[in-house]
């Protein structure tokens, strides 16, 4: 093993994007998602977003991470430049996974 990141309350889904080398890791208990450097391994940004999050998809080419709100019936979108949400989709009942066409 060559280290542990700590993150948010029950983490659950990961993202990674090769362009930029950052991991999105959600954190369902926090409703947040932790945005880790892969290059230092550290956590260098944590974006708030819908409760209970779970799946998280990553864009490489536009460099935009969406995440599953189960709890909120959304997906949250966020720009990976800022780390920050740049829009709330409604869609069905209690969504868990996301899947990306880069």
């Amino acid at each position: 093993m060559i280290g542990t990141i700590p993150v948010g309350d029950f983490p659950y889904g990961i993202g990674v994007n090769p362009n930029t080398n950052m991991i999105y890791v959600t954190n369902i208990n926090n409703n947040n998602v932790s945005v880790i450097s892969g290059l230092t391994n550290t956590v260098v940004a944590t974006v708030p977003v819908g409760a209970s999050p779970r799946g998280v998809g990553v864009n490489p080419n536009t460099n935009t991470i969406y995440v599953a709100n189960t709890n909120d019936n959304s997906v949250s979108v966020i720009e990976g430049i800022t780390n920050t949400v740049i829009a709330t989709v409604p869609v069905g009942n209690e969504p868990w996974g996301i899947g990306v066409n880069p």
